[in-house]
């Protein structure tokens, strides 16, 4: 059985009180919370291991916890999966751009959030490769501390940023299609949404590469995915 703590934030009790049964009946740790501040208090004083994130919230809604979240040297590499009414994919899109790993829109199939957060716990607690350390230009990347310095100066990534850039490194010199990095990233089949991984691979370009608007680091394959620079 697991033991890791779940974090629910929705101002639906019964929701709530879905959620909350089915984690804690598989073996999870939960903790929840109605509204944006009391949530922020909780996962600020103990952070979980990841967190379920409703958008609809009243006062603060879920897109400022959010931002809050990744704001916090603490918790910013919580895993987030945000939970949402709204299917558009400009909202999914602003989620992904403030830092959220994933989301899931209402209603929902308990099962698959069951699936995903466990996809994601699995993730974050393994590490099946040799290589500890990798280093080009002015970028060092340390796999085993989960840390990223640019210049000498720390950078920033969110859990799915870095998770990318080491998956791009580890494959080095290879063609990655969006598809391959949905499945290996996300853990799951996410038909149709690759947007997702451009919007994360933009937001990677800005943070590792000197001028993200003409990379040397991960190139653009037209039509395909990413490869990250060789160094042949």
């Amino acid at each position: 059985m697991s033991s890791e703590k779940i974090f629910i934030v929705d101002d639906e009790e019964h929701i709530l009180e879905l959620l909350k049964f089915n984690f804690e009946n598989s073996g999870y740790k939960v903790d929840t919370a109605t509204n944006g501040v009391d949530a922020l208090k909780k996962i600020k004083a103990e952070p979980p291991k990841l967190i379920l994130l409703d958008v609809m919230l009243p006062g603060m809604d879920g897109y400022d916890v959010c931002k809050e979240i990744r704001r916090e040297s603490a918790t910013q590499n919580i895993p987030i999966i945000m939970i949402t009414a709204k299917s558009e994919e400009l909202d999914k899109i602003l989620g992904l751009e403030l830092g959220a790993d994933d989301y899931i829109t209402k209603p929902f199939s308990v099962r698959e959030i069951l699936a995903r957060v466990k996809a994601v716990l699995r993730r974050t607690t393994s590490n099946t490769t040799t290589e500890r350390a990798f280093n080009v230009y002015n970028i060092s990347v340390d796999f085993v501390k989960h840390e990223v310095l640019k210049d000498g100066q720390k950078v920033d990534l969110t859990l799915k940023e870095f998770e990318l850039l080491e998956i791009l490194i580890r494959n080095r010199g290879k063609v990655l299609t969006r598809e391959t990095l949905l499945d290996k990233i996300w853990g799951y089949e996410y038909i149709g949404e690759t947007r997702t991984v451009d919007v994360h691979i933009r937001h990677l370009r800005k943070k590792v590469e000197e001028d993200d608007k003409n990379p040397k680091l991960i190139e653009t394959i037209r039509g395909i995915g990413y490869r990250f620079f060789s160094g042949d």
